[in-house]
């Protein structure tokens, strides 16, 4: 089976490795996925516009219905490359609902944006999916999407570290539970070594994050930062996220107060256990039980009364491994890439 991605690609965000992890299983199982695109492009995939033989086109969609690569002449030729049956889309941001706002964050600003996007996409396939287990719309199904790949796993080293926590990720709509974390680790700030945040916005002052509405979205208080010693560095190509993160003895999951109401998991849901880490669940008891098992919830913190739990995972790191290694045990067999792969051939032979 010959699997084309659609997909808006970025060097230090997004699913760029789910995709890669794809292309592994399918050569391995005697299939092929190309992603749509100039050859040689960069991203380390397999770039291609011939879409001879394509048995079927998967739309990845997150911030974006656009094409990367491409004007209306590609639609076209993807529209007619394969049978509306045998296309797909994978709604990574929950945009495919009407306006929700939660918490200051939000996949519309109005019902006329929610409008055109549903009625964009239902003009392409009526294969909607999202990645939760509860999507709100009927005629959206299930299907994780993002992928464990037992290729990313390194060691949970307890020796010294460069850093007691790290954070790989961007600042969109992550500040109000980053700053739960910050407090807890405020309180006992000189028992807790170097803190790290990788990503665009949270060091360096980047200009398009400062105007209009990208500046809500991207809202960071770096006095508060620099007051306590958190550190923001620059951003790292998406082949670098896995060593980025084992630098850290804890990395804290957190994720957009959308994902959290939509119960989405995301590329670092799977990335941080892999990473060499332990992760702290900044997330609701029921989401770490159904995805991470009832052993994580050991891995849960609160917010700012959760201080000691965070001395405890510096004092006591092997214990918290264990729980990671029984988590990775879990993924390996539920969420691996050929795992995904299979589930992803049935809902297009479906």
């Amino acid at each position: 089976m010959k699997i084309v991605f659609v997909y808006w690609g970025y060097e230090n965000a997004g699913s760029m490795l789910d995709l890669r992890g794809y292309a592994r299983a399918a050569k391995a199982a005697g299939h092929e996925v190309i992603v749509y695109g100039p050859p040689e492009w960069a991203f380390a995939l397999d770039y291609s516009k011939d879409l001879s033989n394509a048995d079927a086109v998967v739309f990845v969609v997150e911030w974006t219905t656009d094409l990367q690569f491409g004007d209306n002449v590609d639609w076209v030729r993807l529209l007619t490359a394969v049978p509306r049956e045998r296309r797909i889309i994978i709604d990574c941001d929950g945009h495919y609902n009407e306006p929700i706002w939660f918490m200051g964050d939000y996949n519309h600003r109005s019902m006329e944006a929610s409008a055109e996007w549903i009625e964009f996409c239902d003009s392409l396939t009526d294969k909607i999916f999202q990645p939760t287990y509860r999507p709100r719309r009927k005629n959206v199904r299930s299907f994780l999407f993002h992928i464990y790949d037992p290729a990313w796993e390194s060691p949970i080293r307890t020796d010294k570290k460069p850093f007691d926590m790290i954070y790989v990720g961007h600042t969109k709509h992550r500040w109000r539970g980053m700053l739960q974390v910050f407090k807890a680790i405020a309180k006992v700030r000189d028992k807790v070594g170097r803190v790290g945040l990788v990503g665009e916005g949270w060091g360096d002052i980047i200009d398009w994050m400062e105007h209009g509405e990208a500046k809500l979205k991207h809202y960071v208080d770096r006095e508060y930062m620099k007051t306590h010693r958190f550190e923001g560095l620059p951003a790292v190509p998406f082949n670098e996220v896995a060593t980025t993160i084992e630098k850290g003895v804890f990395n804290p999951v957190v994720y957009r107060p959308l994902f959290e109401q939509l119960g989405f998991v995301t590329c670092r849901t799977f990335e941080t256990p892999a990473s060499g880490t332990i992760p702290l669940f900044l997330l609701n008891h029921e989401y770490v039980v159904e995805v991470f098992g009832e052993r994580a919830t050991e891995l849960m913190i609160r917010g700012e009364e959760d201080s000691e739990k965070i001395l405890d995972v510096l004092e006591r790191p092997q214990h918290y491994a264990e729980i990671v290694m029984d988590i990775r045990k879990e993924f390996r067999e539920r969420h691996s890439p050929e795992a995904r792969l299979r589930e992803l051939i049935g809902y297009i032979e479906d």
